[in-house]
């Protein structure tokens, strides 16, 4: 059943509860994978290190070989060969032997201990096969165990994680080459009016350049989601019933701007019945963006936002953020809301839920000056970070006032 003129919560739980979650997945390379939702549990197949190696460049030797050892009294170790990171040796380390090791090699049987290369003195003989060890060491100083990072099966990384270098990083360390993700969500957006032009085209009396469509496609892409469509309509209800009609076979989500009022050529009150599409809200009860309208068609949200283009940046962040952070399984992308206290004063005087453009340093909240603030304004948003949320019925507001504030 439709709703008009609700809150803003309400409209979110309409949203959220009409969506899905992205199910689709697809493998890619792992070095491609930055930013991307993982769809499998990863578990470690083999020990990491799957090796006992060398924390440092020394020499691999016995630990009883050297009881008793000290400056008065050194040990005589000879030295049988040398491994490097890369290789390994086939050698036993036996008593009173020893291996030249570099950081990162294995660890030769028999050895279980490192001492470091600073540590000794060598080359005391022709052949420089003998070292003096002048201290004690214990079984195991200086000695990294096979899977001391990462034990075999041992559950890294779970389904749902947002990959990150870090996470890149560790799946290379396993030699996974391929991993799966969720896919990204296919979105559409359409700007209508046919007073806009493109930016390039002859400014015509009465047109105007558009911000929305490339503000919005922006904005997806900063989340991750590149367009599958990107278009300008016209004001004829028939040509943008039939463009949503054709996108919707390849969308997850439709987003529009303009055409949702009650003006003459607010069309979307003859597009959602030529498409029989289920309107579910009309109107939330906040500024800017007060007639944003959500809708169903064949399963697929479509968001109806207003033409100005601040109204439009700001209900996308209310509305259509929250839903492209459930569907598409980023957490990350969820309102961070905190408290800031007001550099300045905001004169106006709030009947409904308002959302001004602001920017936040240090807990501290400026604002544009009050003549900035129009819904069709979007130069003044320029260096914003965060919009302010001021409940309904608030009086003026003045510098020193705590304010809440959704970071962008």
């Amino acid at each position: 059943m439709e709703q008009i003129g609700i809150e803003l919560e309400q409209a979110v739980e309409i949203i959220l509860s009409s969506g899905r979650k992205m199910k689709r997945t697809q493998f890619v390379f792992t070095k491609e994978a930055n930013g991307r939702i993982l769809a499998e549990d990863i578990y470690a197949p083999f020990d990491n290190p799957p090796f006992h190696r060398s924390p440092l460049d020394g020499f691999a030797l016995r630990s009883k070989d050297l009881e008793g050892a000290s400056k008065e009294i050194p040990k005589s170790i000879q030295v049988i060969d040398t491994v490097y990171a890369g290789g390994c040796c086939n050698q036993t380390v036996n008593q009173g032997e020893a291996v030249r090791i570099m950081t990162g090699a294995p660890i030769p049987e028999g050895a279980d201990c490192v001492i470091r290369l600073e540590d000794i003195k060598e080359g005391f003989n022709e052949e420089n096969t003998l070292i003096l060890v002048d201290r004690e060491l214990k079984r195991y100083d200086n000695f990294c165990f096979k899977g001391e990072d990462v034990k075999k099966g041992t559950l890294l990384l779970q389904k749902g994680v947002k990959l990150t270098y870090i996470e890149q990083g560790i799946l290379s360390s396993l030699g996974i080459e391929q991993v799966e993700v969720y896919d990204k969500l296919r979105a559409v957006v359409f700007a209508t009016g046919d007073e806009l032009v493109e930016p390039g085209t002859e400014l015509k009396p009465g047109k105007i350049y558009d911000s929305n469509l490339l503000m919005l496609y922006a904005r997806l892409c900063e989340f991750g989601i590149a367009p599958v469509i990107a278009k300008h309509l016209s004001d004829e209800p028939g040509e943008v019933a039939r463009a949503i009609e054709e996108s919707c076979q390849k969308a997850d989500l439709v987003i529009t701007t303009g055409g949702v009022s009650v003006g003459d050529k607010d069309i979307f009150h003859e597009v959602l019945p030529i498409l029989e599409a289920e309107r579910l809200f009309w109107k939330v009860n906040l500024k800017p963006g007060t007639p944003a309208m959500f809708a169903v068609y064949k399963g697929i949200p479509m968001f109806h936002l207003s033409g100005n283009p601040f109204a439009a940046a700001t209900t996308f962040e209310l509305l259509v953020r929250p839903y492209i952070a459930m569907a598409g399984r980023d957490e990350s992308l969820c309102t961070n809301r905190k408290k800031a206290v007001l550099e300045d004063d905001f004169i106006k005087v709030s009947n409904v839920r308002r959302f001004i453009r602001g920017k936040v340093e240090d807990g501290k909240v400026s604002i544009p000056p009050a003549t900035q603030h129009s819904s069709g304004m979007l130069a003044s948003m320029a260096g914003c970070n965060c919009l302010i949320d001021i409940p309904a019925g608030s009086m003026e507001l003045h510098k020193g006032s705590v304010v809440e504030i959704l970071l962008l």
